[in-house]
């Protein structure tokens, strides 16, 4: 399956020309830096580029600051994370192991150097993505997670960092590499804990306060004004924040959960053209991430927009759930849908301690060697089943209706029905769900005769029906009767993503009539932004 930054060794072959380094030279700084000294600590902001010129240096275990990695960098080599295109933070120290010169050029003036020298850009960009690549393989990160498997607060810890691939170490309560980073931390080894680096421990923690610490929240200015504000990080919101960027407005894409969307949480796409392999819905988004911030485009997460206003000049103003605004000439919708709630008793107490509405690799650790039931029909329910089928002990696939023909892929359904580790029950539906802390059964009803039985299960899948984020539009544009974005013909638009309300747009998911896959919310994504061109420059 594809995955983007894959082959480390092969990404940093080919160096950077002796022209690239020339022009790295005129607009940078040289600076000396003695062994032993430290050029960034994990959490300092990602603001210069680091060629190096001669020396060595080498990545810090944050906790022992001992050397981290068996190689270094070292001359013609240079310094840099992905974090470094969208103005985020170093995920680890990095320090002179032996005297070391390097040439520094800010950030501002490396991005445009990478603008208008591609095939500079090409070399940074892969090399970058590889090494975030080698951190998530190697779950090597500053941020440490000490008992995810116990506790809720720490486990959407866990959830928001892999959909938004931010490397991190998840360690079990009580194990021996809890109890020593908890020692280097001087805190107690017998709860659970969020910690980044040495010297934070996360007090009540939330994706809100990881994201500040890991620099995704990027320190927007109060009514920063932009020329679009995309609403929505799922393929069309990405695919739009691409074009965006490479148009040259300056766009900025919000996401209020991960960067992906409902795609993001597909273990594998088959039947996306280009990856005849599959590639999971987090690479594939996380490709046209960096892509985007490649041209500039820049995304703010975890932030909900709350409430939109037109304004008198015709522009629009966002409001997060923080207070914050942000001001832009057009708006691209893009917020998606979401899985229905069941009308459960209960279920809110068991979301995230058994329910879960996506199959990420990390819900697949929570149901090991057990019974996981889903509930739906669709191409992502059937996905989820055959992901978690490596790993779960049985895998029970729930459908409401007779057959799964006009509602799954073919080539999906009959590979759910060719896997033994796989039940598809038709005509079947849960009706109720039982345990403590965490699920420990659930009922199941047969809708044919009614006949009911309880199945011993530590983890339910809900992924039936899709409703449209859409309320917090308040009224600003006009909706259908199910709640979706209505656009073009139906409200007299001269393009199919237009919305009754002029600068206003909407692609992907949440727009009524739009087909319901991938592939055609990046289409979406990417041809409505001549639409706002258009709009911006009348």
């Amino acid at each position: 399956m594809e995955s983007i930054g894959r082959d480390l060794g092969e990404m940093q072959r080919i160096p950077l020309s002796a022209s690239h380094v020339a022009a790295l030279r005129n607009i940078g700084v040289e600076k000396y830096y003695p062994a032993g000294t430290f050029l960034v600590r994990a959490g300092d902001v990602a603001d210069r580029f680091y060629y190096v010129e001669a020396g060595e240096i080498e990545v810090v275990n944050p906790f022992t600051d001992e050397r981290h990695l068996p190689s270094t960098l070292g001359p013609a080599q240079f310094m840099g994370e992905i974090s470094f295109l969208n103005g985020g933070v170093w995920s680890m120290p990095m320090r002179a192991s032996a005297d070391a010169t390097v040439t520094e050029v800010p950030r501002p003036a490396m991005l445009r150097l990478m603008s208008e020298i591609p095939e500079m850009s090409d070399i940074i960009i892969t090399v970058l993505a590889a090494r975030r690549r080698r951190q998530l393989d190697a779950h090597d990160g500053t941020l440490v997670l000490i008992g995810e498997d116990v506790d809720r607060s720490v486990r959407r810890i866990a959830e928001f960092a892999s959909r938004n691939r931010l490397p991190y170490r998840s360690h079990p309560l009580g194990s021996p590499e809890a109890v020593s980073v908890a020692g280097s931390c001087a805190i107690s080894a017998e709860r659970p804990a969020v910690i980044f680096g040495r010297g934070v421990v996360v007090a009540e923690p939330t994706p809100a306060k990881v994201a500040r610490l890991l620099g995704l929240d990027y320190n927007l200015v109060d009514d920063e004004a932009f020329d679009v504000l995309i609403v929505g990080g799922g393929p069309a919101g990405v695919a739009a924040g691409v074009y965006a960027g490479a148009e040259g407005l300056r766009a900025l894409v919000i996401e209020d959960v991960a960067i992906g969307g409902q795609a993001g949480t597909s273990s594998r796409i088959e039947n996306y053209m280009g990856f005849p392999t599959g590639i999971s819905g987090a690479d594939l988004v996380w490709r046209g991430e960096v892509q985007a911030m490649k041209f500039g485009t820049r995304f703010a997460m975890p932030r909900r927009v709350a409430k939109l206003e037109g304004l008198e000049d015709g522009s629009f103003c966002a409001t997060f759930d923080n207070g914050r605004r942000v001001r832009g000439q057009a708006v691209v919708v893009a917020t998606g849908v979401q899985y229905r709630r069941l009308p459960i008793e209960r279920l809110e107490t068991f979301e995230g301690a058994g329910i879960y509405y996506a199959a990420t690799e990390i819900e697949a650790r929570y149901c090991r060697n057990a019974e996981a039931i889903i509930i739906g029909g669709g191409n992502s329910a059937g996905q989820a089943a055959m992901y978690l089928s490596r790993s779960a002990r049985h895998v029970r696939l729930l459908v409401r209706g007779p057959s799964l023909a006009t509602s799954m892929s073919s080539y999906l359904s009959s590979r759910l029905e060719a896997e033994p580790a796989i039940t598809v029950e038709y005509g079947a539906e849960l009706t109720a769900l039982h345990g403590d802390a965490h699920l420990e059964a659930v009922t199941i009803r047969t809708v044919a005769d009614q006949t009911t039985r309880v199945v011993p299960t530590c983890a339910v899948f809900v992924m039936v029906g899709a409703a449209p984020n859409t309320g917090w539009l308040s009224g600003l544009v006009e909706l259908d009767s199910h709640g979706f974005v209505t656009t073009g013909n139906t409200i007299g638009a001269d393009s199919p993503y237009a919305t009754s309300r002029p600068g206003i747009f909407a692609v992907g998911d949440v727009r009524a009539g739009s087909v319901k896959r991938v592939a055609a919310s990046v289409g979406e994504g990417s041809v409505v932004i001549s639409k706002v061109w258009e709009h911006i420059r009348t």
